[in-house]
This record gives C-alpha cells, sequence and structure tokens, in this order.
C-alpha cells in the first residue's frame, strides 16, 4: 500500500509539472508583437516630448528676455547731451498744502452775447449751426425786416422832397438875381426884392431840415444793416456775430417770425473760461482773490491749466455751508469745454514735507503717470508713480518713487520717445 500511495505521487507530479512548461498556441508571437511596437512607439514618444521641451524653453527664453528689457532703454552719451538731459535725485522737499475743489468750466459773463433782431421780421435764411466758430461780423443769418422795409419807403420819399426842395431853391435863387440887377437900375421895387431873399433863405432852411431827415433814416437803415442804395430794393437785412466765438445757442429757424425780444443765438468768447468750484466755511481764510490754482480735468490727464482765483462770493449757502469761489482760466485751443468736470488746486500757506519730483519729469505712458529712472550711465528704466499735488513746478510723489534715487529731470519726453520707438520695434 505504501509503495502505491508514493507511485500516485509521483504521477501527480509529473502531471502538473509538464502543464506549467506548456503554453496556449499563438502566445509567443503575440508577446513579440507587442514588444515591437513598444519599440516603435517610444521613438516618437521621445520626439515628441523633445519638441515640447524646446518649445518650452523657447517660451521660457522669450518671457525672460521681455520682461528683463521692459521699460529699460538704453541711450549713449552722446545722445543724451543732444537731447539735453538732466538727473538729479528724488529728495524730500517742502511743498504747500493744497485746497482741492471741484466744478464745471463755464464762460465768462462778460464774453457771453444773446443776439436779438433790431426789429420785427421773418427769417428767410440760417447760416450757422450749434458749435460752429464764428468770426466776428460774420452773418449768422438774413431775414426780412419789416421795419427796415417801412423804413426805405420812407427815406426814398424823403430824398424825393430834399430834390424837389433844391429844385425850387435853385429857381428862387436866379428869381432873386435878377431882381438884385433891376433894383439896382430902379425898375424892381427894394420891398419885392426883400421877399425873394426871405423866401430863398426860408427855402434854405427847409433844405437843411430835411437832409437831417434823410441822414436820420440812412442811419436806422445802417443799423439794420441795409445801405442807402439796398434801402430802395431791398428789405433783407442781415444779424452778424458781435465778436469772434463759439455758438452755443442757436434757436432761429426759416420761417419763424421775430422780433426785438427773441433771442436767435448765443455767442461766448471760451478763449479764457472759469472753473467755480465750492469752499467750506472753516477754509475761507485760506482762499484770497488773485491766488494762483491749478485746472485739472480728465480729458487731458498730463496737462495743467494755470488760472487764478477772480471772485469770491459774498453769500454763504446755508444748506451747505460753502462759499462760490470763481477760478478764471486761459482757454489756449479751447481745450477745455463748457460744463466739463473739472478739479481746482490751491496752494496755500501751510507747507509739508513730501518727497516730488519737478513736474516736467513726469511723462505720461500707456495712460500711467511715469518717471524715468538713470540705472548707470547709458541705461534708463520706466517706473510708473502713483502723484499727489502740484505746487509751483514740483509734483508730490505718494507711491513708486523712493528718496535718493536718480530721476531724469530735464529730456523726460526725448527718453519716453525712445522707449516708445524701441518697443515698437520689438513689436515689429
Amino acid at each position: 500500500m505504501r509503495r502505491c500511495a508514493v507511485l500516485v505521487m509521483l504521477a501527480n507530479c509529473l502531471f502538473w509539472s509538464g502543464c506549467g512548461e506548456k503554453r496556449p498556441a499563438g502566445a509567443e508571437d503575440g508577446d513579440r508583437q507587442a514588444s515591437e511596437k513598444q519599440k516603435s512607439a517610444k521613438p516618437e514618444d521621445d520626439k515628441r516630448e523633445a519638441k515640447d521641451d524646446k518649445e518650452k524653453t523657447e517660451h521660457d527664453e522669450k518671457a525672460e528676455k521681455k520682461e528683463g528689457s521692459n521699460g529699460l532703454v538704453e541711450i549713449s552719451p552722446a545722445a543724451q547731451r543732444r537731447m539735453g538731459l538732466v538727473v538729479a535725485r528724488a529728495t524730500v522737499a517742502p511743498l504747500a498744502d493744497v485746497l482741492t475743489l471741484t466744478g464745471a468750466v463755464q464762460p465768462i459773463d462778460s464774453k457771453v452775447s444773446r443776439v436779438r433782431p433790431l426789429a420785427r421780421g421773418r427769417v428767410t435764411d440760417v447760416l450757422v449751426r450749434l458749435g460752429d466758430h464764428v468770426s466776428s461780423g460774420q452773418v449768422l443769418a438774413r431775414f426780412d425786416n419789416i421795419e427796415a422795409g417801412e423804413l426805405g419807403s420812407q427815406y426814398n420819399t424823403a430824398q424825393a422832397e430834399l430834390a424837389r426842395l433844391r429844385i425850387q431853391q435853385a429857381a428862387t435863387a436866379r428869381q432873386a438875381e435878377r431882381s438884385r440887377n433891376l433894383a439896382a437900375i430902379g425898375a424892381v421895387p427894394q420891398k419885392e426884392l426883400e421877399a425873394i431873399e426871405a423866401e430863398r433863405q426860408g427855402q434854405q432852411e427847409a433844405i437843411r431840415a430835411q437832409e437831417s431827415t434823410v441822414a436820420g433814416l440812412a442811419a436806422r437803415l445802417q443799423r439794420f444793416g441795409v445801405t442807402e442804395a439796398g434801402a430802395a430794393t431791398s428789405s433783407t437785412t442781415v444779424i452778424r456775430a458781435p465778436f469772434a466765438g463759439v455758438i452755443t445757442a442757436a434757436q432761429a429757424a426759416p420761417g419763424e417770425v421775430v422780433d426785438a425780444a427773441s433771442e436767435l443765438f448765443s455767442v461766448a468768447d471760451l478763449s479764457r473760461v472759469y472753473v467755480a468750484g465750492q469752499v467750506y466755511e472753516k477754509d475761507l481764510r485760506r482762499v484770497q482773490v488773485g491766488q494762483p490754482a491749478t485746472i485739472l480735468v480728465a480729458a487731458y490727464p498730463d496737462l495743467r491749466f494755470p488760472g487764478r482765483v477772480a471772485s469770491i462770493s459774498a453769500l454763504l449757502d446755508p444748506q451747505t455751508r460753502t462759499i462760490a469761489v470763481r477760478v478764471e482760466v486761459m482757454n489756449s485751443g479751447e481745450r477745455l469745454r463748457l460744463d466739463m468736470f473739472a478739479s481746482v488746486e490751491l496752494p496755500t500757506a501751510t507747507r509739508r514735507n513730501v518727497l516730488a519730483v519737478p513736474t516736467e519729469s513726469i511723462q505720461q505712458v500707456e495712460g500711467k503717470p511715469t518717471v524715468f529712472l538713470r540705472q548707470d550711465a547709458t541705461h534708463f528704466i520706466a517706473r510708473s508713480i502713483q502723484l499727489g499735488v502740484t505746487v509751483g513746478g514740483l509734483t508730490e510723489v505718494v507711491e513708486g518713487l523712493a528718496s535718493g534715487e536718480t530721476v531724469v529731470t530735464k529730456g523726460a519726453f526725448q527718453v519716453k520717445s525712445a522707449l516708445l520707438s524701441k518697443e515698437l520695434g520689438e513689436k515689429e
């Protein structure tokens, strides 16, 4: 029995050993094909990874190059001398405290004319529109002047009467001459001669009176713009601009009947304007007539318009406890438009120490106030800063600049131009 059991165990071992070594048909071929696919796919993956790494490296290099050159410009010493570049260290300086007001741009009252016709009539033609610039004496409209027509008729009648009187006077003068000759030989009584002389003198006085009437009618016609020659042909008169300016209101329309109370146009001379601000009662002592001021508007962030306090109202607003202050400013080029919001900076006697740079050193780059710092003898870099107040050619720097840094104080615009030209070349 023991021998049989051992034989059975040996047989089982041999059976299972033979089964483990035998593999299904085709298994070896499948393994070989998979291995070949892996070998063929590996070079393609390697190429793709290498390409991605190369593109990433080039992108990083471009980004690093761009980041390193952003705002940096190189200017040779010779070019700096031609530009007139001057640099100085940013320092803390005592700057006058500034009182800031807000208001709107308005025309000066004495520079606004409301144009009306001198007489009743009907508008026939309107030659200007709202917003047009006009010169002094320019024709704004034409209208059929009823009163001018009546005056023209009266003028023509007076002229005819004057001519009749002159003819009469000439005949009387000839008769008086003959009477004098006859009186000299005793053929005509002296009394008759005196009567003729008196008649001639009366005619002379009548002629002088008629000439005065004619002159008066001519003057009235001239006020309407009608000449003596045109009095007999047309009653059309014109309305002219009283001075050079801008049409700020136009209410005339062809066919409209108007009279002396009708306001047809409003012409404003905008070469000088004012900004009206409100000062609180507690700050009134800090404002004086004639005090210099600076006007700023959002439309021109890089411009500062100098002005002066023209008047301070004598009335206090009981609701807001404020007083109106009017600041007049020259409006060269008419950049300041009517009703444009504006800020007014009024420097006061109070002073405080702030970090400040010359105002001309500040340039607008991409819409931001910017100064240029010198890094070395030939390199300058742009730095965006945050501004405070400006007084007397100095502007406070609130943020973005440290005391002691070297700033381009003169020639900053040329440095800005060089920077923009460089950036434009890089983009191309």
